[in-house]
């Protein structure tokens, strides 16, 4: 390519981002990431959930440590975006008055060991110190690591909050079901540090968690020493979600919002255990939808593409490491309601085992028995993709097997289908719509 090809071809790519960023329907896209600390303005259907926090933390405005605490409740209902933001008021309140207070914030999700989520700390602690780490991550012991994580602090701040998301995750290698997990060990060496003297200061640990039983899988060393002041979140209702996002709607540009978009966003992360974070993640994808169609407005439909991406973006994931065995005999099983003339929800395992037999003969793959296929079934169930029911079909019929998909079987096919193995099926799905109809005539009418 010549320079003036290269040079053409720099000024085609900068026209193009110019004008995708000009047209779109975002004002302040960053208010629709859901780890974006928020003002208080914005948090809604959580005041009892604030009011404690701030409370608990009060106390480090008087010189003094404010106590443990323990928030638990099911994903995306606000735990981290509400210590978050009263964390980050009490920094600039304390600021203010000459005081050194800081937050280390460490998530836990892909820490796998104890020695690995104390060098995390120190690489949070030295960031917000704005100094090196002064350790290595290997070559030095777990001790050598934490006390540099103590003298950061001791150093650079006269009191600290610790937080510590997800921290029901930090199991750490156990090699005895009796081991004591991580985080356990964890928490007993942070909530002991001020008494023991390793630090010069308050230190005090917020650990956020999903499991309400948490503090049962605790030493009871750590149990004591930790011996936190527990705030519980519930799932939010559909009414709290809609109110989340009309106070994030001014990252949109004025009036690109049809009117439905925002009930139609929290109904949808309603119906999934009452998650903000989905509901913010839809909401946002809506738009990004309309933004890759070029349109000005944000609509219904981008909402429901939105919702179907999102479906079969965790369909997807879940099923990748399925072996392709299974993922027939669950593509057999989804393509029944998907295709039959029936309204059918309940899928007969009769029925989608003989689609399964019919598919296997279609793309040349072995034929696995009725006793495997329901051995696959069950295997799905315990993924969530499915649920199961035992029906009879009167005297002397026996019984049978009844699958539910969890998600819309239409996801999961199209998911399923885009398997190298499946990819034969779309070029017979007259004929495949056919087959199913078929049995599921021969299944009722017998």
């Amino acid at each position: 390519m010549s320079d003036g090809d290269q040079q053409s071809l720099s000024d085609s790519i900068k026209g193009r981002l110019q004008t995708g960023a000009q047209n779109s329907v975002f004002k302040n896209k960053g208010l629709l990431d859901p780890d974006t600390v928020i003002n208080e303005d914005r948090i809604v259907g959580r005041d009892q959930q604030l009011d404690d926090i701030i409370t608990y933390l009060r106390p480090t405005l008087n010189g003094n440590r404010p106590p443990n605490m323990l928030l638990y409740g099911p994903s995306g209902t606000g735990k981290s975006l509400i210590t978050n933001a009263v964390c980050e008021q009490v920094e600039e309140l304390a600021q203010a008055q000459g005081d050194h207070f800081g937050v280390v914030n460490v998530n836990c999700q892909t820490i796998k060991s104890h020695d690995r989520a104390v060098y995390r700390l120190v690489e949070s602690a030295a960031a917000k110190a704005g100094v090196t780490p002064g350790v290595p991550e290997s070559g030095v012991s777990t001790d050598q690591k934490l006390s540099r994580f103590y003298e950061i602090l001791s150093d650079y701040f006269d009191s600290v909050i610790i937080i510590l998301d997800e921290i029901d995750l930090l199991v750490g290698r156990q090699r005895d079901p009796n081991d004591e997990p991580a985080y356990s060990k964890l928490l007993y060496q942070l909530s002991r540090a001020s008494q023991l003297g390793r630090i010069d200061g308050h230190i005090s640990v917020a650990a956020l968690t999903n499991d309400p039983r948490f503090m049962e899988n605790l030493d009871g060393r750590a149990e004591s020493s930790f011996n936190p002041q527990d705030v519980v979140f519930s799932d939010y209702d559909a009414n709290q979600l809609r109110a989340i996002l009309q106070r994030r709607r001014d990252a949109y540009q004025d009036g690109v919002l049809e009117d439905d978009i925002i009930p139609l966003s929290a109904a949808y992360a309603a119906q999934d255990h009452g998650d903000a974070r989905k509901a913010i993640d839809l909401f946002r994808k809506a738009g990004e939808v309309a933004d890759r169609q070029g349109v000005d407005t944000v609509r219904e439909e981008h909402v429901r593409d939105a919702q179907e991406e999102a479906e079969r973006d965790r369909t997807l994931t879940q099923m990748q490491g399925l072996s392709t065995q299974k993922k027939l005999s669950l593509y057999a099983t989804a393509i029944v309601p998907v295709y039959t003339n029936r309204n059918m929800n309940a899928v007969p395992s009769t029925v989608a085992y003989r689609v399964y037999q019919y598919l296997t003969g279609l793309i040349d793959a072995d034929e696995k028995s009725r006793d495997s296929y329901l051995r696959y079934m069950s295997e799905a169930e315990t993924y969530n993709f499915v649920t199961s029911e035992k029906r009879g079909r009167g005297y002397g019929s026996g019984v049978h097997k009844e699958y539910t998909f969890i998600d819309d079987p239409e996801v999961v096919a199209e998911t399923l289908r885009e398997d190298f193995r499946l990819e034969d099926v779309e070029n017979n799905d007259d004929l495949i719509k056919s087959v199913v109809n078929a049995q599921v005539k021969e299944f009722f009418d017998d």
